[in-house]
C-alpha cells in the first residue's frame, strides 16, 4: 500500500468508528484508571517467541517508571506470561474484548477508552511493540503525547506507512530493516524530516559462563515457531539426508513444528515441543554445537543471539538481518541458495564441513561469542531504550 492510499483508509476508517470512540472516551473519563502510569507499553501477547521476550526486556529496563503493559491479542499459548510478572510493572490483558470479529465495535469502544486514559496523565508515552492496537490508538491520543514504535519484521511495513507522521521514533531490531525503510521512503517520496526518527538498537541477552562441549556426534538444533516462514519442513530434509547417508549427527527441534511437519517421520530426531522451563532450555543451548535456521525471512531473532552468546555456531540462510550478525566461515555459515532444493543440499555440505573440521567448529564459536559481548550486553539495551522512551521529544 502507498503512503497517500494509507492516509485516506484511514481517514475512511476513522469516520465510521467515531460514534463508539467518542462513547469510550466519554465512559474512559466517568470512570478513570486507578493507578498512575506515564508509560504505555502495547504488546500482542505473551506467546513464545523473540519479540514478547524483547518486549518483556524493554518493560524490565523502564519498571521503576512503573509501566502499564496493555496486552491485546489472543494468545496461542502465553507460555512467556510468567517473563513479564516484574516488580512495578502492571499488566492490563484486554484480548477478550479486543480480539473478537463479530465484536469490533466493542474494539472501537476500548480505543476510546485508553485513549481517554492516556491523554489524561501526566507526560505520558506510548509504545508499541508490534501491537495492531497500538496503531489503533496512536490516532486518537492527543498529538503532543510522544508515541514510539519498535519493528522485528518487515512484514508490517505496508501497514504502518500510514502512521508515519504520527509515529516519533521508529526502532528496528537490525539495520537491514531500517534500511528497507529508507528505501520504502524513498519510494513514498516521504517528507525528509520523518527519516530522522529512525533508529537502529540491537536485542539484549544474557551472558553465560562458556564451557567447551565435546559431543560424540555433531549436535544440531532448530529452535523457534511452527510458523511457515520458518521453513521448517527443510530442516527435516537436511536431517532426512544426513541420517540416510549415516553422518555423525543428531537433530533436535524446539517449538510448536508439528503442526508443520509429521514428527512421527523422524525417529532419528529429537522433538522437545515447546520449552518454557528456563533450565531445561538452558541445558539446550550448552549441548547443542549448531543451531540450524532455513527461514524466508528473518530479523534478527533471539535465538540467534542466544546461540552466539553461548560461543555456538549458527547455520542460517543468508536472509534479511542475519548477514549483518553472521559472516560466513568467519563467525558462522551461510546458506546462499534460494531454491529450496539447493537449499538443503548446500546445508547438508556445510554441516559436513563442520562434522570433519573440529578446528573450523572451535574458531566458528568463539568468534561468535566475542561479538555477542560486544554488541548484546543488557546495559547498552536498556541505557539506549531508556535514552528513547524519557527523553523529552
Amino acid at each position: 500500500m502507498t503512503y497517500q492510499k494509507a492516509i485516506w483508509k484511514l481517514k475512511f476508517e476513522q469516520i465510521l468508528m467515531s460514534p463508539f470512540v467518542l462513547l469510550g472516551k466519554w465512559w474512559g473519563n466517568m470512570f478513570p484508571l486507578k493507578s498512575e502510569h506515564n508509560i504505555f507499553l502495547f504488546f500482542p501477547s505473551a506467546d513464545i517467541g523473540g519479540a514478547p521476550k524483547v518486549n518483556a526486556d524493554i518493560a524490565r529496563c523502564v519498571k521503576d517508571k512503573k509501566p502499564l503493559i496493555i496486552f491485546s491479542k489472543k494468545p496461542i499459548n502465553n507460555q512467556f506470561r510468567e517473563l513479564f510478572h516484574i516488580e512495578g510493572v502492571e499488566i492490563l490483558d484486554l484480548h477478550p474484548y479486543l480480539d473478537r470479529k463479530l465484536l469490533h465495535f466493542v474494539n472501537f469502544f476500548f480505543r476510546g477508552v485508553i485513549t481517554s486514559w492516556i491523554n489524561r496523565a501526566k507526560d505520558p508515552v506510548v509504545f508499541g511493540g508490534e501491537s495492531l492496537f497500538y496503531y489503533k490508538i496512536i490516532r486518537h491520543i492527543n498529538k503532543n503525547i510522544p508515541c514510539i514504535e519498535l519493528c522485528h519484521l518487515p512484514t508490517w511495513f505496508p501497514y504502518t506507512i500510514g502512521f508515519i507522521d504520527r509515529i516519533d521514533k521508529r526502532i528496528f531490531s537490525t539495520n537491514k530493516l531500517k534500511e528497507d525503510v529508507i528505501k520504502l521512503y524513498d519510494k513514498n517520496q516521504i517528507d525528509p524530516l520523518l527519516y530522522k526518527r529512525l533508529y537502529f538498537i540491537d536485542n539484549a541477552v544474557d551472558i553465560p559462563e562458556f564451557k567447551e562441549t565435546n559431543n560424540p556426534r555433531l549436535e544440531v538444533v532448530f529452535i523457534g515457531r511452527g510458523a511457515p516462514q520458518k521453513r521448517i519442513h527443510l530442516v527435516a530434509a537436511i536431517a532426512r539426508k544426513m541420517q540416510e547417508a549415516n553422518d555423525n549427527i543428531h537433530f533436535s527441534f524446539v517449538g510448536d513444528v508439528g503442526n508443520i511437519i509429521d514428527t512421527s517421520q523422524y525417529p532419528y530426531c529429537r522433538f522437545y515441543g515447546n520449552v518454557s522451563d528456563g533450565t531445561l532450555m538452558e541445558k539446550i543451548y550448552r549441548d547443542s554445537d549448531v543451531l540450524i535456521l532455513t527461514s524466508a525471512s528473518e530479523g534478527l531473532p533471539i535465538v540467534v543471539m542466544t546461540m552466539m552468546s553461548y560461543g555456538k555456531i549458527v547455520l542460517s540462510t543468508a536472509v534479511n538481518g542475519i548477514p549483518d550478525y553472521i559472516t560466513h566461515m568467519k563467525n558462522g555459515l551461510l546458506i546462499s541458495e534460494t531454491d529450496e532444493l539447493k537449499i538443503v543440499k548446500q546445508g547438508v555440505a556445510l554441516l559436513r564441513k563442520l562434522i570433519v573440521d573440529p578446528e573450523l567448529r572451535m574458531k566458528l564459536g568463539k568468534n561468535n561469542r566475542q561479538i555477542a559481548i560486544d554488541k548484546f550486553g543488557r546495559d547498552v539495551f536498556c541505557r539506549k531504550y531508556r535514552e528513547l522512551l524519557l527523553a523529552k521529544l
